[in-house]
């Protein structure tokens, strides 16, 4: 006989956040609550091969190059992305910890019916 699985609701809605935890998830979703910075992550998570060099990402925007690089900082102090100089570009990449930790909050977990 095979155990039947049902979702459980997200962790955040299963018992109370601890402080700790509040403080961390709240820089990571400050981090991602602006459209751009949102654009971004997205962007750098789906593009081939894993990362973009920044100057592949300016042109999609509206914006100067300074303001992208000061969206762009405030995704790495976040841990969100990190990124390598290649000369005079810098190639970015997501952080699939930090950004699958930021996911699983909102997640509801599988677990057994009946467990």
């Amino acid at each position: 006989m095979t155990a039947a699985t049902v979702l459980c609701c997200a962790p955040i809605a299963r018992e109370p956040i601890s402080e700790s935890d509040a403080v961390e998830a709240a820089a990571l979703l400050k981090a991602v609550a602006d459209p751009v910075r949102l654009r971004l992550l997205s962007m750098i998570g789906s593009h081939a091969g894993g990362e973009v060099c920044v100057c592949d990402l300016t042109g999609d925007f509206d914006l100067t190059a300074p303001t992208i690089s000061h969206h762009l900082k405030i995704l790495r102090t976040a841990g969100l992305i990190g990124g390598e100089r290649r000369g005079t570009w810098v190639y970015y990449r997501i952080v699939p910890e930090t950004v699958n930790k930021l996911g699983a909050l909102f997640t509801p977990s599988a677990a057994p019916a009946g467990g």
